[in-house]
């Protein structure tokens, strides 16, 4: 009998029963499902952890509302949704001019292998973990309006009924069917339209040698290499800067004059963010006698191309568990 099994069969006595240590344990076993919820919901991988907290407190704090009705977890999703809800509704920040998300942060696939405590071990729950996670979906995500940004989520991601759904919001399940028709539609709108025809994984040979060339080329400052490697109307950001730059021209001219060809020597990391490549670089520094953390390219790969760039600065180099800083190589 799994340990959401145990506690259905509880009353809401019962729970209130239950130690803080004992509480805290049991909630643990969900804290990674329930920030990768949180930040589909926030777009954020701090605001997400941050909600988590606010979560196990409320929890702890309301443990006696606990009937047995749901599981345990299904319960910490109600509590997680509407602290997400509360946050936006308190500071909802809006998509800017050209649509770029500036609070939108990287999520390490080093957490995203972390095994659930439930059971997703489906294929099909697989499949929708990966493309729910990838960049593109996040920031369309972020321009629906919270409550329906809820409603698809709970729906299309998390598998819950319309009528859980419905419950857990205060609305109709008509309500309900209504607001992921729009999320859905709005969703459309701002995902790219060869989304079906995505590609990448560990198992993708060909998106494994685009990213080998990617690498080489950025590390010796090859524009015209670089260039090479990207679709027509590629496109790149960089949050929390502001600025979206559409169309290979456009982008390579922008890095040229931002002063990509003198940012050498470099070295780079291979690694994975929100199941999409990425390449974290380092910069040499004199004074330091080291290589430390530039930026890191997360790729989106079409048709064999590189269809969008979303660079991260530095300051994300921790919490994507990658190196404080690389040696010197014998090259500087």
């Amino acid at each position: 009998m799994s340990t959401d099994t145990r506690l259905e069969a509880r009353s809401s006595s019962g729970l209130r029963e239950v130690d803080e240590p004992a509480f805290s344990g049991l909630a643990e076993r969900h804290r990674r499902e329930l920030h990768v919820h949180c930040y589909r919901m926030l777009g954020s991988f701090e605001d997400a952890e941050d909600t988590v907290q606010e979560t196990f407190l409320r929890a702890w704090r309301r443990r006696e509302t606990f009937e047995g009705r749901s599981t345990f977890r299904a319960w910490l999703y109600r509590i997680a949704t509407n602290a997400c809800l509360d946050l936006l509704a308190k500071r909802r920040p809006e998509p800017a001019t050209g649509g770029e998300v500036l609070w939108l942060q990287p999520y390490p696939d080093r957490l995203l292998d972390e095994p659930p405590a439930g059971d997703t071990d489906e294929p099909e729950a697989v499949a929708v973990a990966r493309e729910t996670i990838e960049l593109a979906y996040l920031v369309a995500v972020q321009h629906l309006a919270p409550r329906p940004r809820a409603v698809l989520i709970l729906r299309d991601v998390v598998g819950w009924a319309a009528k859980d759904v419905a419950e857990l919001l205060g609305d109709s399940v008509n309500s309900v069917n209504s607001a992921l028709q729009r999320a859905r539609a709005g969703m459309r709108e701002h995902l790219p339209a060869e989304r079906q025809d995505w590609t990448g994984g560990e198992e993708d040979a060909g998106t494994r040698e685009l990213v080998r060339r990617y690498t080489d080329a950025s590390v010796a400052t090859d524009v015209d290499g670089l260039a090479a490697l990207l679709r027509e109307d590629v496109r790149f950001s960089m949050p929390p800067t502001p600025g979206l730059y559409v169309g290979r021209d456009t982008v390579v001219n922008g890095w040229v004059e931002h002063g990509f060809e003198g940012m050498k020597p470099q070295r780079a990391v291979l690694t994975a963010v929100n199941r999409q490549p990425a390449v974290a670089f380092y910069l040499w520094r004199k004074q330091e006698g080291a290589y430390l953390p530039m930026a890191i390219d997360v790729l989106r790969v079409t048709g064999g191309v590189i269809s969008e760039i979303t660079t991260f600065h530095a300051e994300r180099f921790p919490r994507l568990g990658l190196p404080e800083r690389l040696p010197a190589d014998g090259t500087e």
